[in-house]
């Protein structure tokens, strides 16, 4: 081989060699920028989470008797002040206007007899059975009205109506339909429950957004499986809002039914044991029964309700996770 070929070769390999060094470099800085690309993202992540994450304090028992406690004892304090004002200026007389230790008494006096604890359970599992057979009926229909716009153009307005109609209305139909029976008091209820509890998955179902259905769908979420796993879930804080709409529905539906549709056969609850107190113009007991009847709604409410909201709630992101 000639000097002139072996430079000519020489000088190939070079170029070749530099142009792959090139390359690799190349590959190796796109490689680098890649990686910082990621990290970066991933940094930026990290800090949006840190800045979603709240870093909540355990409440302390002061703060939690002060926010939480203090407020509706303050709010009884003030109203017992004003009925005992108004007892006390003689705006009506005492056997009309009792005053709250009369009415303290007399809730006492129920106690002492052991039967204020039967009446209330008389009439709570009365509203917890008839509560929870809306549910069954009532979900359905809701599922049904919301998925469906033939049905929902049939008995949308229905339900509506429905709901619109004062509970009281339904007792003398009930009493026609069932007689003096627990028939006709679960019917009240029924009737009371069931389109609000209906409505509000539909409401619930109506603010689901179209994308949840359709990433179901391409999982293979069809069907009733579609229904379990993604629309009641994503319905969720509207159905919920139903049901405590429902369980007042239910609880005012009752003691409707149990004033009017009284029977020595039915027991004494608390819609019962009040009209048995003003057919005796015992205003006390007729007072005492009142409270009762309150205290066992907001029982409910705080006890049942309100705790799977926080949860639904928070699941959503719509209230800060407390420890």
């Amino acid at each position: 081989m000639s000097s002139t070929e072996t430079s000519t070769a020489t000088a190939t390999a070079t170029a070749t060699g530099s142009a792959a060094g090139t390359a690799a470099d190349e590959q190796a800085a796109a490689a680098k920028a890649v990686t910082d690309t990621a990290a970066d993202v991933a940094a930026l992540g990290a800090g949006l989470d840190a800045l979603d994450t709240h870093d909540v304090e355990r409440t302390s028992i002061s703060r939690i008797l002060l926010t939480k406690v203090l407020p509706p004892l303050v709010a009884i304090v003030i109203v017992l002040l004003l009925w005992e004002g108004a007892c006390l200026a003689h705006l009506k007389p005492s056997y009309l206007l009792p005053s709250p230790l009369a009415v303290w008494d007399s809730l006492y006096d129920q106690w002492l007899q052991g039967t204020i604890l039967s009446t209330i359970w008389t009439s709570l599992s009365r509203g917890i059975l008839g509560f929870l057979a809306s549910v069954v009926i009532g979900t359905p229909i809701g599922l049904l009205v919301s998925r469906s716009k033939l049905v929902r153009a049939a008995i949308g307005p229905i339900l509506s109506g429905l709901q619109s109609i004062p509970s009281v209305a339904w007792v003398p139909a009930a009493i026609i339909w069932f007689g003096l029976s627990n028939a006709t008091i679960y019917a009240v209820v029924l009737l009371g429950a069931v389109p609000s509890i209906a409505n509000g998955l539909v409401a619930g179902v109506d603010q689901v957004q179209p994308l949840y259905l359709r990433a179901g769908r391409t999982l293979g979420a069809t069907g009733l499986r579609g229904i379990w796993f993604i629309l009641l879930p994503a319905a969720m804080p509207g159905y919920v809002a139903g049901l405590k709409q429902g369980w007042a529905f239910a609880w005012r539906s009752l003691m409707a039914a149990e004033l009017i549709a009284s029977s020595p056969a039915l027991g004494i609850g608390l819609g019962q044991a009040l009209e048995n107190a003003r057919e005796m113009q015992d205003m006390p007991t007729v007072l005492a029964t009142i409270i009762l009847i309150l205290l066992v709604g907001i029982g409910i409410e705080l006890l049942c309700f309100a705790p799977i909201e926080r949860r639904v709630l928070r699941s959503r992101g719509l209230l800060v996770a407390r420890r």
